[in-house]
């Protein structure tokens, strides 16, 4: 189940983005947290949020950790993390066996996201063309900076670092699987 997921965060592009699927791979699950360790000795899970939507865990009723579908039944912010308690893991060492774990939801549970947004998985392997009609490659990975989004294209001129600005990302097309840009002066 793992290589067949994806993470739960949105990132900003143009709001210019087909309303059709992707003809590209779709993950059946978003990761939506991981367990870094256990949390006390009543099997508690300390969860890293991968998520940009942290109060989604007040509504989760299922989860799926490798190939295990898990009932949530509880749960409680701290801070950066959440602690879960789920069925089936009662002591400590119960929960140490999940370390590590991806904490995924079904792809049909996402948040719904605004037009200007989109899932990570829905940006990766995008072609990337210039407005001038240039092939630059292709996405390969989504960096998370603090000021914005950066994406990775790599093709026939090495790695291209884009900047998922307004100024730079003009077009999305998922049904068409291609990302159209205009490269800020100086960026080659």
């Amino acid at each position: 189940m793992a290589s067949d997921a994806a993470e739960e965060r949105s990132h900003f592009s143009r709001p210019r983005r087909s309303r059709e699927r992707s003809a590209r791979r779709v993950p059946h699950y978003l990761v939506v947290g991981k367990v870094v360790a256990p949390w006390g000795t009543r099997g508690e899970l300390k969860v890293a949020i991968l998520t940009d939507f942290p109060d989604r865990f007040r509504e989760l009723k299922r989860v799926y950790l490798g190939d295990r579908s898990l009932m949530v039944e509880g749960h409680r912010r701290l801070g950066r993390w959440v602690i879960l308690r789920l069925e089936g893991c009662a002591d400590r060492n119960s929960a140490e066996k999940l370390r590590g774990e991806l904490v995924q939801i079904p792809l049909e549970e996402a948040v719904p996201l605004s037009e200007d947004e989109y899932y990570i998985y829905q940006i990766v392997g995008l072609e990337v063309w210039t407005k001038e009609g240039e092939h630059l490659g292709r996405v390969s990975e989504v960096l998370f900076t603090g000021a914005n989004e950066v994406y990775v294209v790599e093709g026939g001129q090495g790695e291209i670092l884009l900047p998922a600005i307004e100024d730079v990302i003009k077009e999305v097309d998922l049904e068409g699987g291609r990302l159209v840009v205009e490269p800020l002066e100086g960026m080659f």
